[in-house]
């Protein structure tokens, strides 16, 4: 895989490292539902993934309290069943574990809080890897925006230019190339190939084990 050198590798988490993705529809289903809202199909769901929640779900009501109200049941529910639907992709544990052997710096950057963000890491055994940590309650601008990156690379003590930003959604690719950091399409999410390498995915990853290749 032919690419400059790179000083370390972030990743997103929901999509890319850990398959969380059934959760999430079905939390966005149930909050839609308990609210009143009309049914969307999981393809509209999907295409805001990897935006902060209260932005996605702002486009189902114009009124702050309801927006509000629409966050706290949708926690609720992804809360309590956060541990039945959640697991790592197939190949992400290996993965990790060979660019740590490497010394390879690793963080996450994604717009999930910290606190969820680092349950669904221990969880699927990977939390170890990992001493950064940028979630939603960290930064006060979010992707496609490209401060989540600037300061996961900021709290490596690294340039985004010398590092890559692995995710499987079109905003992490929009953020990576606003950071200036190399932006590498997870490829086995829910997002459709050729939206990843419009929006700037280079290289298009397809399978997990390709992570290791970056170093």
């Amino acid at each position: 895989m032919e690419q400059r050198s790179l000083a370390a590798i972030l990743f997103d988490l929901d999509g890319t490292l850990i398959d969380s993705i059934e959760l999430i529809l079905r939390s966005y289903e149930h909050t839609l539902e308990a609210h009143g809202k009309e049914a969307v199909e999981r393809g509209r769901l999907v295409t805001s993934l990897g935006i902060p929640l209260s932005t996605h779900l702002s486009e189902f009501s114009a009124d702050a309290a309801e927006v509000e109200a629409m966050v706290i049941t949708y926690r609720a529910f992804n809360h309590a069943h956060h541990d039945e639907l959640v697991e790592p992709y197939p190949g992400v544990a290996q993965a990790l574990e060979a660019l740590t052997a490497r010394a390879v710096p690793l963080a996450i950057v994604t717009s999930k809080g910290s606190e969820m963000a680092w349950r669904g890491l221990r969880l699927c055994g990977i939390a170890e890897h990992f001493d950064v940590l940028v979630g939603f309650d960290d930064v006060d601008r979010h992707k496609p925006d490209p401060m989540p990156v600037l300061v996961g690379c900021e709290r490596l003590g690294l340039e985004a230019s010398s590092c890559a930003y692995v995710g499987d959604s079109v905003h992490d690719m929009a953020a990576a190339c606003a950071a200036g950091a190399r932006a590498v399409g997870a490829g086995w999410g829910p997002f459709d190939h050729d939206d990843l390498c419009a929006a700037g995915a280079a290289p298009l990853l397809t399978d997990p084990a390709q992570m290791v290749e970056l170093a």
